[in-house]
């Protein structure tokens, strides 16, 4: 099997990474086949494309998408997109306008926990101002000393109940993989371990209901082997693949050095009886 890795990001959302230099990383860990997949914007494409010829990988367009669902919120990834669809493009720039208030919020509750700055601090992180997010304010709490690195940050800030928390309203479910979609891309839950553990983790029925939901609405894959699952739920969202009738992806969701749990490529292979998401589209 090609050295696949369907799931990371760049500068233009929370990556580290330019999107040529990304591709580059990616070419010297013997990646084949790489989708580019920022949050809510696809801007990078381009660049990385020049790249991904220059490197002689194959280049998969790809978004993903912030996602509310009763109430959690969930991200769906958007796999061979055509990045000239234009409800695809008036559907991320509706997301993106919300950003800049939310982060405007957030400063203002780390505030009033004595965290001052946090505002203007994240946005010198943001190389995109149109993607502000968690993680450049994790990036800001990191410098100045609150936590040891950016995943540690995400237990005592900017998630419910802690300093820095804002809820926020994202896209609807029916209306992401309608854009998905309808810009001749396959629409795959991304990384649902991460909905399945925690203080506020969906049960085992709740995920079925979404992922009825999900593939009702259109949905056709999920990612069984993500940089954030362990070998048991490899296994366990394997499972909910073949019962769902779901293709399986796989990707690192790398953000950059030091701030992955894994590094682009070299992923573990599926479980048996997975069909590849690519199979989508080869």
């Amino acid at each position: 099997m090609l050295n696949y890795d369907l799931h990371c990001h760049s500068t233009v959302s929370d990556g580290l990474l330019p999107p040529a230099e990304l591709v580059a990383r990616a070419a010297g860990r013997d990646v084949k086949v790489l989708a580019l997949t920022d949050h809510d914007d696809i801007s990078g494409l381009a660049e990385a494309a020049t790249a991904a010829a220059q490197h002689g990988i194959q280049l998969i367009n790809g978004v993903e998408i912030s996602v509310s669902w009763r109430s959690h919120t969930l991200h769906i990834l958007g796999l061979h997109i055509d990045p000239t669809n234009e409800d695809l493009l008036a559907g991320l720039r509706e997301i993106r306008k919300g950003r800049s208030t939310r982060a405007q919020l957030m400063a203002q509750s780390l505030a009033k926990s004595g965290i001052a700055g946090a505002l203007e601090g994240s946005y010198r992180y943001a190389a995109n101002p149109e993607i502000i997010g968690r993680t450049h304010f994790a990036r800001f709490l990191v410098e100045h000393g609150y936590s040891k690195d950016v995943r540690s940050v995400f237990k005592n800030y900017l998630i419910k109940g802690k300093p820095g928390y804002i809820a926020h309203q994202w896209a609807a479910l029916e209306d992401a993989v309608k854009w998905i979609v309808g810009s001749s891309g396959v629409a795959v839950l991304a990384h649902p371990g991460r909905y399945t553990s925690g203080r506020k983790a969906m049960g085992k029925p709740t995920l079925r209901e979404l992922l009825r939901e999900f593939y009702d609405l259109g949905g056709r894959g999920i990612e069984v082997v993500s940089g954030s699952h362990t070998p048991e739920q490899y296994a366990e969202f394997a499972r909910y693949a073949r019962e769902f009738n779901l293709f399986a992806s796989c990707g690192s969701d790398f953000h950059g050095p030091g701030e992955s749990y894994r590094d682009l490529g070299h992923l573990p292979d599926f479980p048996l009886d997975c069909v590849p998401v690519w199979q989508a589209w080869e």
